[in-house]
């Protein structure tokens, strides 16, 4: 019997997060998840994606209980760089492992660490 992966810490949406994502996918019929993108700055950027991996809405970026992004994100638009956290957070049901797999390498891509 496999083993399910279970979510790490970074993986979990939080509370925070939960709201705009309804609303993302609320707005985008489109949208199987929504990219989750976390800097280290507090602010984070969302974004609906279809079955093709493909956006399916804007790109929210948002910093909780302030009326704007920082001023890092504001320079730099959210660099790569800075990036603590990112995910995808699926609709149910979710598409099968390879399907998902697939969306991730194509919207996040992949990494390596030296």
């Amino acid at each position: 019997m496999a083993q399910q992966k279970k979510p790490t810490q970074k993986q979990i949406t939080q509370k925070s997060e939960e709201a705009m994502i309804e609303g993302i996918l609320e707005g985008s019929p489109d949208g199987i998840g929504v990219v989750v993108v976390r800097l280290d700055c507090g602010c984070r950027k969302m974004a609906a994606v279809d079955k093709k991996g493909e956006a399916a809405s804007k790109v929210i970026m948002y910093r909780d209980g302030a009326l704007s992004i920082c001023d890092k994100c504001q320079k730099d638009n959210g660099a790569f760089a800075r990036v603590t956290a990112e995910f995808i957070h699926w609709i149910k049901p979710e598409p099968d492992a390879a399907t998902q797999k697939e969306i991730e390498i194509k919207v996040l891509g992949t990494r390596t660490t030296h």
